[in-house]
């Protein structure tokens, strides 16, 4: 059962976005970065994750400086969402801020490679 006070306190983090979660939120909203559906602020277990999608399972995280001093707390976060089948790639506020394409582009990288459709060259 989902915890009514993570779900509470994810929409207001939605609310409250800082402007790195804005910026790379704009490049990955509604299905326009390879055509990948990631949600917000999502709650997965004890957790509330930056930026999530269940096709391909993948967790997008954007540590602030105050991460530098959770390495631990961190770690057991990423253990527990990859034992729940999640991909997890970490960016800093910085990547976000200088280096936006950069960020895309390893997104884009670590996205399985995409399956030709079966109805392909059959005129469909």
């Amino acid at each position: 059962m989902r915890d009514a006070r993570l779900t509470d306190h994810a929409k207001a983090m939605r609310q409250t976005a800082t402007e790195p979660e804005t910026r790379l939120w704009l490049a990955l909203r509604a299905g326009r970065f390879e055509g990948v559906k990631f949600r917000r602020q999502k709650v997965i277990g004890p957790y509330i994750v930056d930026f999530a999608a269940r096709d391909p399972m993948m967790v997008i995280e954007i540590d602030g400086d105050t991460h530098g001093d959770r390495a631990e707390y961190d770690a057991r976060r990423t253990r527990l969402l990859e034992e729940q089948g999640y991909r997890v790639i970490r960016f800093s506020n910085s990547d976000v801020m200088t280096n936006m394409d950069g960020v895309l582009a390893t997104i884009a990288g670590a996205l399985p490679l995409s399956q030709p459709s079966p109805l392909k060259g059959r005129g469909l």
